[in-house]
């Protein structure tokens, strides 16, 4: 198991401990919430203060790097190493006192994914991965589901904060539920990729996707032996991870149930 790469252990260390941070505030009145892209795209001072609490922590021990980080963080380095922070993945959940939300670290060098860490601090589990040696849950060692046929698939996927993109998504969901298993809508992007990482799910489709969103996860996924695709490379797109054996099929499906809808 690896454990002596220097940016993997800040990683870890640093979302533990904005993990912690944002344990500590779960069950408090939010007295700052707030949207973004959208009424129903909520953000509140503990989305804030973890991003914070990561930026200052990397800066301190890495000021050369870059970070970029989902509540407004863009910061040019000059080291050929990029930290992409979404601070609280699931911020609805958070906010409900639902438990499925996550802090989110993906590292980069020289523009390739090198460490992926996704925090989940009320399941008190850690999902972690080092690129060429594997992903783990704490000590565990992940591996992807192996079902091969897409119609015995669970398969986790979210939503967008926009209305209309959530019409057409909803209509894709009903053309694609015959074709599967069965839906799971966890309500973190991060945690979703991580689940499919250790076959919690079979797969995990979402439409639209932020780069913060699934880097971390991207990487734990692949990691864990699972294909993990962006239909435009790291900008907001389509996502899918499924294991080799299924993602094809999984891909096609999705294909098939688009033009159902169109």
């Amino acid at each position: 198991m690896p454990t002596t790469d220097p940016i993997l252990t800040l990683a870890r260390r640093l979302a533990t401990r904005a993990g912690a941070f944002l344990l500590e505030g779960w069950t408090r009145p939010r007295t700052t919430v707030q949207t973004k892209s959208s009424g129903t795209d909520m953000v509140s001072e503990m989305d804030r203060g973890a991003e914070q609490l990561i930026v200052d922590a990397v800066l301190a021990a890495r000021p050369d790097d870059s970070i970029v980080g989902e509540e407004g963080t863009a910061r040019e380095g000059t080291s050929g190493v990029r930290w992409i922070i979404d601070p609280l993945d699931g911020t609805t959940n958070y906010l409900y006192g639902l438990p499925a939300w996550s802090v989110s670290i993906a590292v980069e060098v020289d523009g390739e994914l090198h460490v992926g860490v996704v925090d989940a601090p009320v399941f008190h589990q850690q999902y972690w991965s080092l690129a060429g040696a594997g992903a783990w849950l704490g000590v565990e060692r992940l591996r992807a589901s192996v079902v091969t046929d897409h119609r015995s698939a669970l398969v986790a996927t979210g939503f967008s904060y926009s209305a209309d993109q959530r019409a057409e998504q909803g209509r894709l969901v009903a053309q694609l539920l015959p074709r599967i298993r069965d839906i799971r809508r966890g309500g973190s992007a991060a945690l979703d990729l991580c689940w499919a990482a250790s076959g919690r799910v079979d797969a995990y489709y979402e439409s639209v996707c932020e780069w913060w969103d699934v880097a971390a996860g991207t990487l734990i996924g692949r990691e864990a032996g699972a294909v993990v695709t962006h239909s435009n490379g790291k900008s907001p797109g389509r996502c899918v991870a499924a294991p080799p054996s299924l993602h094809e099929a999984l891909t096609v499906a999705l294909a098939a149930a688009s033009a159902a809808c169109a």
